[in-house]
């Protein structure tokens, strides 16, 4: 199985400042004390990074994630000599490459070379223009709405793929069906939620202004859900529900937040560091250097091993006897901060029991309906006549 690397090609500069972002504090772990700001990943580690990851384990696909900061702001020549090196070392291996942006930058240019070199696009959007500009601001405090849409319409000219990922802040929460009424019509099909969860011990609540509460984020998906089943199954692809059916239906998890443990992966810095996760970007989650150590040593190290187990290790009774953790699975440990007799459980865990209890029905009825062969898309037609015989 190949490597799952996140790569930080400018590290944590950007030209936004979004409220919630909480990767921008990372600057000073690599600007030191003379203030300059980061650099964009050198050759050097360009190469070694594209090499090791074709000499990872395995014959299938090799996937590139590009992340930030903001990853166009390494421009151009630099994915065009990452495509170059891909090339180069492919041998008789496919790859891929994945890149995640504010979409601000996006141009005519841009969008030919992510068309001609088949970059699959991940495109920042939290929702109609007065929700996505209540956090997503450029340095100037102004929303970056309209030039988003701008970058949208790009991608849409030279027919680049792309997907859609939403933040449930304490702005959008409250309008759960006009976010992903907007964010279906100007999707391709595949949405992604990420609920903003960012502690503050100082707060009443625990958590910072523009986190979402539990109780609202269980609504936000309950609302959202029901208005899928209905009508968008098989259509409309939302990262929750595929998770949660691939966990009735026994399946891998298509992402790491739902899986029992952390993946082997890593976060791949500019300057060559290696950290354990995205989220846990900090001295004591350093693996070592690309430049001196392989990818194999840092991802089978055994710190990294103790992190990826401590997903389910740590998990406290509350959750060990839950009976709705097949599907949440503690969800991310970034986010277990909240106090139990014998441990820590999750910040969101009210929210998902309200979602996964509301969704059980239908969902069990949807895994039947797969393993029995026929199309997922069948529940809705069984959804909405057991809606017209509900009594009023």
């Amino acid at each position: 199985m190949s490597y799952s690397i996140i790569a930080k090609p400018v590290g944590p500069r950007c030209n936004m400042r979004c409220t919630y972002c909480y990767y921008l504090e990372k600057e000073s772990l690599f600007t030191g004390s003379g203030g300059k700001t980061c650099g964009t990943m050198s050759e050097q580690v360009l190469e070694t990074y594209v090499r090791q990851m074709f000499g990872s384990p395995g014959t299938g696909p090799v996937e590139f994630v590009w992340q930030g900061g903001e990853p166009l702001l390494a421009g151009i020549p630099f994915y065009r000599e990452a495509v170059r090196l891909q090339q180069k070392y492919a041998g008789q291996r496919p790859f891929a490459n994945v890149i995640q942006s504010n979409g601000t930058l996006l141009d005519d240019e841009w969008g030919e070379f992510l068309a001609r070199n088949r970059f699959l696009a991940g495109i920042s959007l939290d929702g109609p223009e007065k929700l996505h500009n209540a956090y997503r601001v450029d340095r100037q405090g102004n929303g970056s709405f309209k030039k988003v849409m701008n970058g949208l319409d790009m991608l849409r000219k030279h027919g680049v793929d792309y997907n859609i990922l939403a933040t449930i802040n304490s702005r959008n929460a409250d309008h759960p069906l006009a976010t992903y009424r907007f964010l279906r019509e100007q999707s391709q099909g595949f949405l992604q939620f990420v609920p903003v969860v960012r502690q503050d011990t100082e707060s009443e609540s625990g958590v910072t202004p523009w986190s979402v509460e539990s109780g609202r984020f269980g609504e936000f998906y309950t609302a959202v859900y029901d208005e899928w089943i209905s009508r968008d199954v098989g259509k409309v692809f939302v990262q929750l529900f595929d998770a949660t059916l691939g966990n009735y239906l026994g399946g891998p998890a298509p992402v790491c937040y739902y899986a029992e443990n952390c993946p082997k992966t890593g976060l791949l810095e500019h300057t060559g560091e290696v950290f354990a996760c995205d989220h846990f970007v900090s001295p004591e989650y350093k693996r070592g250097n690309i430049m001196f150590h392989s990818l194999r040593d840092m991802l089978e190290s055994k710190e990294q091993n103790s992190f990826v187990l401590g997903k389910s290790r740590n998990l406290p009774t509350e959750c060990r006897t839950c009976a709705v953790l097949f599907a949440c699975k503690g969800e991310c440990p970034k986010n277990r901060f909240l106090r139990t007799t014998d441990g820590t459980k999750n910040y969101l865990c009210a929210g998902y029991k309200q979602f996964f209890e509301h969704s059980a029905p239908t969902m069990k009825q949807m895994a039947c309906i797969v393993r029995q062969g026929r199309p997922a898309e069948e529940i809705m037609y069984l959804f909405r006549a057991e809606q017209q015989h509900v009594p009023e």
